[in-house]
């Protein structure tokens, strides 16, 4: 590492050097791949900087002169096209065994093997590749790669005050009339208020440090004030006592004290940079590590990182203002590539009614403090920041999925009607609290929610539902930056049944693999081409028999004098229920030989999402106390249609025959047997859908709490004998849209649906 140091060192010197002379700005470059060459022992090294849309090459020791100028190569074009296009970094023994490799004949490079190549970045964008080759077959040592990454951030600042490449800035081309985007429901609910940008990209002036000692000072300073800031917001937070927010910031600040980031940002200081270099360089990799990794979990503790070093930019630059600080003073959509969770919690909760990412995923930890905050996120909004301005005002539905830019005068008067609506609907529903769930004809119908979080909990007091039908665990662990351990575990469980009070709570043990995995656990799914169907949820959790073993002692004991209430997801057939029940009874049977003292009862479940189960139900109703049926999954399995993706969200519906015959043959087989047959998936959550499980015989639904209202609804204006015999014409004798049907009779009949 000291040898990289002293060769990065000597790099920005002999720049420092060439950047200070009075040539022209091609000169410069000419010397800058000289020095750049001898430093490194590499034969070639060259720089294309992106002019008119294309990657031209600018300045090159030795490859052929006569191509300087005349090469030019589209962004994902060859091996520079695709750094540039993908902002990443490449490193090759052999360049021609790269897919994208290109060989171009005017530069004469066919006698050379290794190659490596870094984008130059500004405002987040490749605005040009540094790269080297050697004759020799060879991958670049890692430290030669970041003294590459270095030297690119100081060219970054040399071509742009050269005015040598296209502004970064230029080509978004805001547009001015109304634009409709969609994007992924983060957390649901709707607002409308003028677009704020969160933060403005902070400039670095200069890049090369002239005092190491000082520049180290600076960041040692800035860290002190970072952390000051972080310790104070912990402490401030005001959402009432429990919840995963206060396990958010936990971590969070885990990664403000976090040693290796300082340590990699004082060896960036170490090479010659200043203090906002060296961090924006340690950021610019965190970036690229981003954009190699496919595990969502680990991207969103990445993002949690940047927020970090975005925070501590601003510190060490002076320039504090973001959209927080300076306050907010109207009603407010908060714009933002990402953003963090104590970034957040700094905004007036009075005025910020919405957040709209470019980014973002369910798992990420700002989802789980805007919950709390009762603030509507929508992720995944490809290019928002290049199609609004600062004050210009915005339509933000969650729900839809949707966002309206510059909605016209008529549009949002209709939505702030809707609005008012919606707000008299919550009116409605919550006065319905008290009420029960029965039909006209006095059938009641069990109404619970589903729920991962402590902080959903409140729900079954604000919906008056009748318990928790589907508690989702491995949301603890999603949101934890290390394996819970067992007492950890046993605490939350035992918070969640405390504020379920007498009313009961089925906790479905892990569901992980998939797209739920976690970065703490050896992935066996990283390989798999369809990882819904692979090693995951019960499957591996039976393979991982330790981890279940502690997550049974965890439930078990915090169940003590108390019903626990378990249920196993993904079961395919009754020999996987009958393993996952021998761990609980075996912990069971441990704890008892502790005199520990054992849940009161024990009831055991087991969810129906996978098709193949229904073919032994015979074997397995004798075994449990209820059965779940899991509408999301069963529905993509049934249907051969990954439910994720949007070319085939058209493709299949739930009510559909397939689906509801399906449904209610599980539900006459489990006639004559004590089982209580419940829905569980976003099926049961909508009032038409739910209308249809009522007729098919289905007596419990767990749904979302915001679903509760609705449906309790439409159940008290429903007549079970009619949708029974309705469901039965239907099925026997198909519509060519069954959906469209069932709504004109419910319409008819005077039932509330929507």
């Amino acid at each position: 590492m000291e040898s990289a140091t002293r060769s990065a060192r000597n790099i920005l010197t002999g720049l420092h050097e060439v950047m200070a002379s009075k040539n022209h700005a091609q000169a410069k470059l000419n010397h800058v791949v000289n020095i750049i060459g001898e430093a490194l022992s590499s034969e070639v090294c060259s720089i294309y900087l992106l002019r008119d849309g294309a990657l031209e090459l600018f300045a090159t020791r030795g490859l052929n002169e006569a191509a300087v100028h005349v090469t030019r190569l589209g962004l994902g074009e060859g091996l520079v096209g695709t750094i540039a296009e993908n902002v990443e970094t490449l490193n090759l023994d052999e360049a021609s065994g790269h897919p994208n490799f290109r060989y171009v004949p005017e530069t004469g490079e066919e006698r050379f093997h290794s190659f490596a190549g870094v984008p130059i970045v500004r405002s987040e964008r490749a605005v040009g590749v540094l790269a080297v080759q050697h004759v020799e077959p060879r991958k670049y040592e890692e430290v030669e790669i970041e003294a590459l990454q270095t030297v690119a951030m100081v060219l970054s600042e040399l071509i742009a005050n050269a005015d040598l490449i296209d502004d970064p800035e230029i080509g978004s081309g805001i547009e001015t009339g109304t634009v409709s985007l969609t994007g992924l429901p983060l957390v649901k609910g709707a607002a409308a208020g003028v677009a704020i940008f969160h933060q403005p990209n902070v400039r670095i002036e200069h890049t090369v440090a002239e005092d190491t000692e000082a520049e180290r000072q600076r960041v040692y300073s800035a860290f002190d004030k970072m952390r000051e800031q972080i310790d104070r917001m912990a402490s401030q937070i005001d959402f009432g006592t429990g919840g995963e927010h206060e396990e958010v910031i936990a971590t969070y600040k885990m990664f403000a004290y976090d040693e290796g980031w300082s340590r990699r940002i004082n060896e960036a200081i170490d090479s010659g940079l200043t203090a906002e270099a060296a961090i924006e360089r340690v950021q610019q990799r965190t970036r690229m590590r981003m954009r190699q990794i496919d595990d969502p979990l680990l991207a969103d503790r990445m993002h949690d990182l940047e927020d970090l070093s975005n925070r501590l930019l601003r510190i060490v630059s002076g320039q504090m203002s973001t959209a927080a600080q300076l306050g907010l003073k109207k009603d407010t959509i908060l714009i933002a590539r990402n953003l963090g969770p104590a970034e957040l919690l700094e905004y007036d909760k009075r005025r910020l009614r919405g957040v709209i990412l470019e980014e973002g995923s369910l798992t990420a930890h700002v989802v789980i403090v805007a919950r709390a905050m009762g603030i509507p996120v929508l992720g995944r909004v490809r290019g928002i920041r290049h199609k609004v301005r600062d004050g210009e005002m915005i339509l933000l539905n969650a729900d839809e999925k949707s966002v309206i830019v510059r909605p016209s005068a008529s549009a949002e008067e209709s939505f702030q009607h809707q609005l008012v609506d919606r707000q008299k609907k919550k009116a409605r529903y919550a006065a319905m609290r008290d009420e029960p769930a029965v039909t006209k004809d006095g059938l009641p119908i069990t109404l619970m929610i589903n729920a991962g979080l402590r902080d959903d909990m409140s729900a079954l007091a604000t919906t008056g539902a009748e318990g928790v039908g589907l508690f989702r665990t491995e949301f603890q662990f999603l949101i934890s930056a290390t394996l819970p351990q067992r007492e950890r575990q046993q605490r939350f469980y035992r918070d969640v049944l405390d504020a379920a009070g007498d009313k009961p709570v089925i906790f479905r043990t892990l569901d992980i693999g998939g797209d739920k995995a976690l970065p703490y656990l050896k992935d066996e799914t990283s390989e798999e081409e369809n990882p819904a169907l692979g090693w995951r949820a019960l499957r591996l959790s039976l393979d991982h028999a330790g981890l279940m073993k502690t997550q049974a002692r965890a439930l078990i004991e915090a169940s003590a004098g108390r019903t626990l209430n378990v249920m196993f997801p993904m079961v395919s057939e009754p020999w996987e229920f009958d393993a996952a029940k021998a761990i609980f009874e075996g912990q069971m049977e441990f704890l008892g030989k502790l005199k520990k003292q054992l849940p009161s009862k024990v009831r055991y479940g087991a969810m129906l999402e996978v098709p193949a189960l229904a073919e032994t139900l015979d074997i397995l109703l004798p075994k449990i106390q209820f059965l779940s049926i899991g509408t999301n999954d069963l529905t993509q399995f049934l249907f051969a249609a990954d439910r994720a993706d949007p070319r085939l969200a058209e493709r299949y519906d739930w009510l559909s025959p397939a689906i509801l015959r399906f449904i209610k043959r599980v539900v006459d087989a489990t006639d004559g047997h004590d089982v209580d047959v419940a829905v569980c998936g976003e099926m049961g959550g909508r009032s038409l859908e739910a209308l249809a499980l009522i007729g098919l015989g289905i007596r419990r639904l767990s749904i979302t709490p915001a679903a509760v209202g609705p449906v309790k609804a439409m159940i008290r204006s429903t007549d079970q004998a009619a949708i029974k015999a309705k469901m039965t014409e239907l099925l026997t004798s198909p519509t060519q849209n069954l959906r469209s049907a069932l709504s004109v009779w419910a319409t008819a009949q005077g039932i509330e649906t929507s």
